[in-house]
Formats: C-alpha cells, sequence, structure tokens
C-alpha cells in the first residue's frame, strides 16, 4: 500500500499515529532506559502534542479544498516550535564544556515559581542537563525530533496539497 496514495483523512491519521508512537517511545526512554528529560525535550514532547491534535482533528474532519489548511497550520505551527527548540537544543549539545551553563531547576519548580514568560527564558538559556547527549541509534535525541518534525510537516503539506479526498 502507497502512503503516497493514501487520502487525507488516511494520511493525517497516520501522522496522528506517528505522533503517539513518538511519545510513547519519549515515555519508554525516560521510564524505562531512565533517560530524564531535560525542559527543552519536554517543549518538544508539547510540540509533538500540539501536532498530534491537529493531525487527529484533521483525519476525524476530513475537509475539502481551503479549509486543509487550516489543520496544515496547526501541524506547520506545532513543529515551529519543535524545530526551534530541538535546534537550540542541539545547538547547546555542541557547546564546549567550559561554555555549558549550569544545571538549573527542573520545569515543573519553574512553572510554580515564575511567570511562564520568565519560565520560557529561562528554558531556552539552556541548562546542563539539557547539554548531555544520550545518543538513539547512533543520534543524540533532539536530532531524531528534528528529523520527525520535517518529515511530518513534509507529510502535512503533501496531504493537503493533493486534489484526493
Amino acid at each position: 500500500m502507497n502512503p503516497f496514495r493514501w487520502s487525507y483523512r488516511a494520511t493525517y491519521l497516520a501522522g496522528f499515529v506517528v505522533c503517539v508512537a513518538l511519545l510513547g517511545y519519549a515515555l519508554y526512554a525516560e521510564h524505562v532506559l531512565n533517560m530524564i528529560p531535560c525542559p527543552l525535550c519536554i517543549f518538544q514532547r508539547i510540540a509533538f502534542m500540539v501536532m498530534g491534535v491537529f493531525f487527529l482533528l484533521g483525519g476525524l474532519h476530513a475537509p475539502r479544498g481551503g479549509a486543509r489548511w487550516i489543520y496544515t497550520g496547526g501541524v506547520l505551527l506545532g513543529a515551529l516550535g519543535g524545530i526551534v527548540t530541538a535546534g537550540r537544543h542541539l545547538w547547546l549539545q555542541t557547546l564546549p564544556e567550559d561554555q555549558i551553563p549550569a544545571c538549573g531547576p527542573n520545569l515543573g519548580y519553574m512553572m510554580d515559581a515564575f511567570p511562564f514568560a520568565k519560565v520560557l527564558k529561562m528554558v531556552f538559556t539552556g541548562s546542563g542537563e539539557c547539554a548531555k547527549i544520550e545518543p538513539v541509534f547512533g543520534l543524540p535525541m533532539p536530532a531524531w525530533t528534528l528529523l520527525w518534525y520535517l518529515l511530518l510537516v513534509f507529510l502535512a503539506v503533501y496531504a493537503a496539497k493533493r486534489k484526493r479526498a
């Protein structure tokens, strides 16, 4: 069965399943492989959640014509947030050891103690735990997430542009 011939609905529901599978692997990596997520990892998970919601809604609704771009825009918005976060995460992982920021508080504490704008600034400034590289199949986790964001964006745009219902 050729995925390039799938309907819009099937493609978007497949995108939803991929997002759920990626989030499932993230939970497996956290709880079984003991890869504790840093704040940037958590933001990347949120981006996949946003994308998954729009893939699911688009797949259930399966609109025709220009209305497809509403769901595609939601997927793109989630992916853009994820791409920026994964890019920043990869950048932190390439810093020399003497330039890596000190470890900061966890995300739960920051959300309780500070306004959201300050939390965002603190998270994107980075911390030591974000610079730790734990490879999965030879690549760091943010490299994998960046690849999946790009693949899912291609899938969403391809499905929206096709004339097939």
